[in-house]
């Protein structure tokens, strides 16, 4: 039999006639055998680019990824096109990691995820020296690069993991990154004979808008009044999430909230109610959005100015992606300068003040000079912080410059769901006798509600147990542990918390040092992004799209004639009273329009267009229909 070209591939599993631009350009660089760097905005469709090659090769994909949550949600996207894949990050016990090179080295996967801290450990080395491994993905490649905006130190390990094999190409993907940046990537994974691919970073349905305003929420609620559909609203505060959301419901505004410290139960329900319009706004942390594929977001509102323009160029980006007309809002005021400003100090706190978070660390976690080498400790972020009382920001940051500098690896917030795997034959369950109360009808429901228990981990939710059962959440947590001691099942109840590996034995706080590559030199290209973002925010000279493509190194750029600059510099050159007819009876015979749009949309005096439409209206034109909508359209 034939092997599936890749078009058919594509249409098997993905269920699509043909790629999206650049998609099959990169595709056919990797099967060609070169490395490969692949640009593509957020929303481009980068995961195809790795997936369908790998379908139609021999072997695996080893994917490199720094975000956990995303890495589950591909593995489960491709789970459901019955396509095998796995993960492995620092969450995972002995056991399910042993499972997982299994599967590996016996051909049961196409796809492996792995965070780049598990590129340290000699143990996943020695099996992955083992496995067929066809293509070496590298996700977020900006994270390698020393002048990327969010620098990890263990990408570094991937040049070395990538000599195990000489003859498999790697492809490196991003959906931001500078010339320099691009330069960077290619040099730090030994790029052979390495193609570049770039999708243009303009974006001709999406109109960059900055408004200065001292009432932001205010503001916030008048523009989403104004342009109708699914909006994203960015902060940088988790409290503000939840604070700015039940502002907007008080004005009648169906919006929830979202970030990184929702359990998974809740991050996911608060997801699928969004993508399913059965709520409009969702207000969040940056944490929301990687690998949400919803393509009618009509609005996203950034009320913070976010640190670097890569990270608003992404996120904003969000909106639009269906190709309609959208927009994405920046909301500012004096204050954000100084915001800006601190949070250089508080991202490169003081060189002896890193050296005490360190000492300190070592001695929350009981770690004594000369120990701790390759070894893994749960913790506790807040607890270390409230017992040795430190600043929050400084000493998160203090904890990033040491994972730059090769001390530790810090680890945020790995989180996990509980999990289950039955350890015993069916058979070996009807003679069973427990203790614990209601443990039995725990088993039971288990064994209703999920299916693979006796094959490998699952994971559950306590509180579907809860419902079907009718028991308490202590109730079923005990019956868990006690099937556990049993060793009828092996239960892991759901856990949050970061951790610290000690890449080398501690040392003592006099002999640290930080290397000018990780500390002074990104601190200036720190200075750098956030005087561009200054630039951006703060100075009307220069239309915005332009702005950014100019910032991401494209040349012979043209005014894009939507943003906020552009059209005021429409208005002030003048215009015609036919002009603003024009303008109002398009819209009005696109779809019906309320006043608001008309006022928001068209470039011209709030007054001209009040006047104008009801010149509009009197003379038959224009139809005022009985939902206060206006429309051309006279059915």
């Amino acid at each position: 039999m034939a092997p599936l070209s890749i078009h058919e591939i594509l249409k098997r599993h993905w269920g699509y006639d043909e790629f999206r631009p650049l998609q099959e350009d990169i595709i056919r660089s990797v099967l060609d055998g070169h490395d490969t760097l692949g640009l593509m905005p957020t929303g481009g469709g980068k995961s195809i680019t790795f997936q369908v090659p790998t379908m139609a090769m021999e072997g695996l994909a080893l994917v490199v990824t720094p975000i956990i949550s995303l890495m589950k949600d591909q593995v489960d996207h491709l789970l459901a096109r019955r396509i095998k894949a796995t993960y492995l990050h620092a969450g995972l016990t002995l056991a399910e990691v042993r499972r997982t090179y299994d599967k590996c080295l016996y051909g049961n996967c196409k796809f492996l995820y792995v965070s780049p801290e598990r590129l340290a450990s000699e143990a996943f080395i020695e099996h992955l020296r083992q496995m067929k491994v066809c293509l070496i993905v590298v996700d977020e490649a900006h994270c390698i690069s020393q002048w990327g905006y969010d620098f990890r130190p263990s990408f570094l390990r991937i040049a070395q993991v990538r000599k195990l094999f000489p003859r498999v190409p790697v492809l490196a993907l991003t959906a931001t990154a500078t010339p320099v940046v691009m330069r960077d990537i290619t040099e730090r994974l030994e790029f052979s004979d390495g193609r570049v691919f770039s999708m243009s970073f303009s974006r001709p349905n999406l109109s960059y808008v900055v408004r200065a305003t001292s009432e932001k929420v205010a503001e916030l609620v008048h523009i989403l009044r104004s342009v109708p559909g699914t909006a994203i609203v960015y902060v940088r505060s988790r409290k503000r999430t939840k604070l700015i959301a039940d502002e907007l419901k008080r004005h009648g505004i169906e919006a929830d909230f979202y970030h990184a410290g929702l359990v998974i139960e809740d991050k996911e329900d608060k997801q699928e109610k969004w993508k399913t319009d059965q709520c409009r706004v969702i207000v969040a942390t940056n944490a929301f959005g990687m690998g949400i594929d919803k393509p009618d977001v009509r609005l996203v509102v950034h009320i913070d100015v976010p640190g670097t323009l890569e990270e608003y160029y992404q996120e904003a980006g969000r909106a639009g992606r269906d190709g309609k007309r959208s927009y994405a809002v920046l909301l500012t005021s004096p204050p954000d300068k100084r915001v800006l400003k601190r949070h250089i100090a508080d991202s490169f706190p003081d060189e002896d003040f890193i050296r005490r978070v360190y000492t300190l660390a070592s001695t929350f976690l009981d770690v004594a000079v000369g120990e701790g080498h390759g070894k893994m400790y749960d913790f506790n972020f807040g607890l270390f912080c409230t017992t040795y009382k430190l600043p929050v920001l400084p000493t998160h940051n203090a904890l990033k410059i040491l994972t730059r500098s090769g001390y530790i690896e810090f680890l945020e917030d790995v989180e996990a769901q509980s999990r289950v795997m039955i350890l015993v034959n069916k058979d070996e369950l009807y003679d069973l006798h427990t203790h614990t109360p209601g443990a039995d009808r725990v088993l039971q429901a288990l064994l209703r509600t999920y299916t693979g228990l006796f094959a490998d981990y699952v994971f559950i939710n306590e509180d579907v147990i809860a419902h079907g059962t009718g028991l308490d959440h202590e109730t079923i947590y005990q019956s868990l542990l006690e099937l556990t001691r049993m060793h009828i099942l092996h239960y892991i109840p759901r856990k949050r918390t970061p951790y610290i590996i000690y890449t080398m034995s501690r040392e003592e706080e006099r002999h640290l040092v930080f290397p000018k590559a990780v500390y002074k030199d990104l601190k200036v290209r720190m200075e750098e992004r956030v005087a561009a973002v200054l630039d951006y925010a703060f100075t009307t000279g220069m239309c915005r799209e332009q702005r950014l493509l100019l910032y991401f190194g494209e040349e012979n750029t043209v005014e894009c004639g939507h943003c906020d600059v552009c059209i005021e510099a429409r208005s002030r050159a003048g215009h015609s009273a036919a002009d603003v007819r024009e303008g109002i009876l398009y819209m009005a015979s696109v779809r019906p329009r309320r006043l608001e749009e008309f006022l928001t949309t068209l470039s011209f005096g709030k007054d001209e267009v009040l006047s104008m439409l009801s010149f509009l209206v009197d003379e038959g034109f224009v139809i005022h229909l009985p939902d206060n909508t206006y429309s051309t359209d006279k059915k």
